[in-house]
């Protein structure tokens, strides 16, 4: 997994060296030797990753990591602080700007190539949702993001049977946040199925194995994407670096440091409730991709989609599908004598009606304007005769109460009813006939229910 890595460090020497081991590795890397240049070439090449020198003369590596941290286009890129340091005042002074970790002088290649590959792994996954949530933003089925990253704390699930250590994670944890303490892996697996906004796991705990724990929240669809902070054992370097290759998103060295615990944590929720943002304005873009935002109902596209599957496996000897095209009788009047606004309370209305007067397994959709169709699999015409009878009655059994319920109009409906046919139908065939039985039906006076003769 290739990576472009912007290297930053004010001694030419130590640049070469990182520069000579990732490119090796087959990383496109970029190099800086001063803060302001790093900052301007990070908004000009947006790097997966930014290898980052604390000392530097000017500005100092920690105020290029607030910085890089502060602007909104580069935000999101992971950050390593390169530190000759290994003072515990530096780990959380860079924490608390931003970095996603240290490495420290002289660096292990083997702990910086894990690193390095663990964090290209997050930024990939950053960057597909930030890309779809721009394309949705164009397309304008996304609003800009103004997302509320902030709260007071999360929902943060302890797995840890040192009950010494546990005990003083979940104290300094509730001073901002909730956390949850659990000794059991397979109780802690079930709990991080709720709404846990990260999972903090013992990586050397004694009655379980704390990475076996995270590969498996890892591998479970629910919990993939559950940010998961290991307690770690620095002087175990292996394990270290298989904590970070099964997919942990941070470490924490033992003993707990109290301020690093909660710098760490902050960072990670912060994160969480970043990406979930992103997922959810794509889970709504996609929403409204096949919803018609007035009525609620499936919009055109959409059925489009489910009928061509339907009457194809209708076409191949499956069971018949039946279509109901439907028309508000009159509309325009409604419009013209009271206005769009109570047009548009009809259309919602009568959404409402249809959907509750339809079974579990039929599509009601709007067709455009006053136009409504639905999609009834494994239905003869006779049956879609039936129900569409019954939305009938329903409607022109009593009024639209409109305009806040000081006006009640009386609202029929006129519908043609056809069901497929034959090996050789089409979806298009199928919607004229019933089209075509719509317009018999508002030539017969409207109010009616009209089925296809073809």
């Amino acid at each position: 997994m290739s990576a472009r890595i912007l290297v930053v460090d004010d001694i030419e020497a130590h640049v070469r060296l990182l520069e000579a081991k990732l490119t090796a590795e087959y990383y496109e890397v970029a190099t800086a030797n001063d803060g302001p240049t790093a900052l301007a070439m990070a908004a000009d090449m947006l790097p997966d990753i930014i290898l980052l020198d604390v000392m530097m003369p000017g500005m100092d590596g920690f105020e290029v990591c607030r910085r890089l941290k502060d602007d909104p286009a580069t935000r999101h890129i992971p950050v390593v602080l390169v530190t000759a340091l290994d003072g515990r005042a530096d780990r959380i002074g860079g924490l608390e700007a931003g970095a996603e970790d240290f490495l420290t002088k002289p660096i292990d290649d083997v702990m910086l190539f894990a690193r390095v590959r663990s964090l290209t792994r997050l930024k990939l996954i950053i960057d597909e949702l930030r890309e779809r949530e721009a394309s949705g933003r164009r397309m304008g089925v996304i609003a800009s993001a103004a997302s509320r990253l902030g709260g007071n704390g999360g929902r943060v699930l302890i797995v840890d049977d040192n009950e010494r250590q546990a005990e003083r994670v979940f104290n300094e944890l509730s001073l901002e946040h909730r956390p949850v303490l659990e000794k059991d892996p397979e109780k802690a697996h079930l709990t991080a199925r709720g709404p846990v906004d990260l999972v903090i796991v013992n990586a050397t705990a004694k009655d379980f194995d704390g990475l076996r724990f995270a590969a498996t929240l890892r591998s479970d669809e629910s919990t993939r994407h559950l940010p998961i902070l290991a307690i770690v054992d620095t002087d175990e370097r292996s394990r270290v670096v298989k904590a970070l290759e099964i997919g942990v998103n941070d470490l924490l060295p033992k003993p707990v440091d109290p301020q690093e615990l909660s710098a760490r944590v902050r960072t990670q929720i912060k994160r969480k409730r970043y990406t979930d943002f992103l997922r959810d304005n794509l889970d709504h873009s996609l929403e409204l991709a096949v919803t018609d935002q007035l009525t609620g109902l499936h919009n055109r596209r959409y059925m489009t989609g489910q009928l061509n599957a339907l009457v194809n496996r209708a076409a191949h000897g499956g069971d018949p599908v039946a279509a109901l095209m439907i028309d508000i009788d009159h509309f325009k009047k409604i419009n013209d004598s009271f206005g769009h606004p109570v047009g548009d309370e009809v259309l919602r209305e009568f959404a409402v009606r249809l959907a509750s007067n339809v079974r579990a397994i039929d599509l009601p959709c709007r067709y455009g304007g006053e136009e409504f169709t639905v999609i009834m699999p494994d239905t003869r015409l006779e049956d879609a005769h039936r129900i569409a009878e019954r939305i009938r009655l329903h409607v022109a059994g009593s009024p639209f109460r409109v305009a806040n319920g000081e006006e009640m109009l009386t609202v029929t409906i006129s519908i043609g009813v056809a069901s497929t046919h034959g090996d050789d139908d089409t979806p298009e065939a199928l919607l004229k006939r019933a089209d075509d039985a719509v317009y018999e039906a508002k030539s017969g006076g409207r109010n009616k229910v009209v089925a296809s003769a073809a």
